[in-house]
């Protein structure tokens, strides 16, 4: 969750520009080409704002459910650096 907060002016700045490239397609209504240009327009913006929602609110959520019951690598390298010290211990106590 702490990288949602520290991505987010980054994602919103990409698609908020690239919202705004998609503008001047929806708002073209001259010329040759004029509704292709709109309807490509209305499926850039839609994708952008899609992908946004999902960027920020879906994919943390879905991951968060997902990552309940597994441990951060931190904590797994502390565990294993435990086990060993106390292998170690124990061999060292069969030698002594």
């Amino acid at each position: 969750m702490e990288a949602s907060a520290a991505r987010l002016r980054p994602i919103l700045m990409t698609a908020i520009t690239t919202a705004a490239g998609a503008v001047p397609l929806i708002l073209a209504t001259g010329g040759a080409g004029a509704e292709t240009r709109f309807v490509i327009g209305i499926v850039v913006l839609t994708g952008i704002l899609v992908a946004t929602f999902f960027t920020l609110l879906v994919i943390p959520v879905v991951y968060s459910l997902l990552a309940r019951h597994t441990n951060s690598p931190e904590f797994v390298a502390r565990k294993l650096e435990q086990q060993l010290a106390e292998e170690n211990t124990v061999e060292f106590k069969k030698l002594g």
